[in-house]
């Protein structure tokens, strides 16, 4: 009876170990934060103040200040932009195929920003908008954007987050490198879902935009680099990859609306749910795993009475 017990001791020790190995592919990540995109209670985290590069989730910052200077100074998104001289030099990718003297749309430039991260229709709208914000200090339209994205940032406390431009390159050798954390890019995403136009932008998986090149309108078909779009209620958000960055990714998650009813009236709370991943060996089975994890967490939670505050909150 005895060996019995310990032969299903070890097989219990080896099922455990497989299921936890299984499991936790998200530990791998270099850091990751879990959040409620409602009242920003942190659900879990993991080194989530820890600076890091973030690639191209900076372009999320991109088109914020793109957005919040189109309403600030009423220019339609439809209104062209012209790719300036020197903006292939900033290398990376181009999927686009966007070429100096090309016009696009602010509009289809956000979108190839953010769906197919398109570093040379990020610059563009940087030096579009750059040269229309104030521009106190009397800086390069780029380095005027640049700044803005930093006052961005620390309006909204990302106190561990330094822009140095608009597509989210690393810096060279031993220059600065720019930098935030998961919980950093967890308060911008929040303020990017307050956004009426953010969430449809990044929930799109194809898009068909126009190029105009020599007074000729061409199409060209952009895909999403999100691969996870619409499992788990992912719709949303961004890829990042450099070198310094490893792979790392934003999602955001929605399931149905809690509604209570209460005699005569009647409660809605909004479910949402963002997950920062950076740093990781596969960003994608960790987001999804984490997005699971997230939901599992977050109905503990509000099964708890949502109980916000503290450090547990952004």
């Amino acid at each position: 009876m005895k060996r019995l017990r310990w032969v299903h001791v070890v097989l219990g020790l080896l099922m455990g170990s497989a299921f936890t190995c299984g499991l936790p592919h998200a530990q791998a990540a270099e850091s990751y934060i879990l959040i409620d995109n409602q009242t920003g209670h942190i659900l879990a985290s993991k080194d989530a103040n820890e600076k890091r590069q973030i690639a191209s989730i900076t372009k999320i910052a991109t088109a914020l200040v793109v957005l919040d200077m189109a309403e600030l100074k009423k220019v339609s998104l439809s209104d062209m932009a012209v790719v300036p001289m020197g903006a292939l030099s900033v290398g990376g990718v181009n999927p686009a195929g966007l070429q100096e003297g090309d016009s696009m749309s602010l509009r289809d430039l956000i979108y190839c920003s953010l769906l197919a991260s398109d570093n040379i229709a990020a610059t563009t709208l940087a030096h579009y908008a750059g040269a229309r914000l104030p521009n106190p200090e009397s800086l390069s339209p780029i380095g005027n954007f640049v700044a803005n994205m930093n006052a961005l940032a620390r309006g909204l406390k990302m106190r561990r987050t330094l822009f140095l431009n608009p597509a989210g390159l690393d810096g060279s050798g031993e220059d600065p490198q720019p930098h935030s954390t998961a919980a950093d890019v967890a308060r911008l995403v929040r303020y990017a879902y307050g956004d009426a136009d953010f969430p449809f932008y990044v929930a799109q998986p194809h898009r068909t935009i126009q190029v105009v090149r020599q007074g000729q309108s061409l199409p060209v078909s952009i895909t999403n680099t999100n691969s996870l779009l619409g499992q788990e209620g992912i719709d949303g958000v961004k890829t990042g990859r450099t070198s310094r960055s490893g792979d790392c990714v934003v999602l955001s998650s929605e399931q149905k609306p809690e509604v209570v009813r209460d005699g005569a009236t009647t409660y809605v709370t909004p479910r949402r749910i963002h997950v920062v991943v950076l740093g990781s060996p596969d960003r994608f089975v960790e987001g999804l795993e984490l997005t699971r994890r997230g939901w599992g967490l977050y109905n503990q939670w509000a099964a708890a009475g949502r109980k916000t505050g503290g450090s547990k909150s952004l």
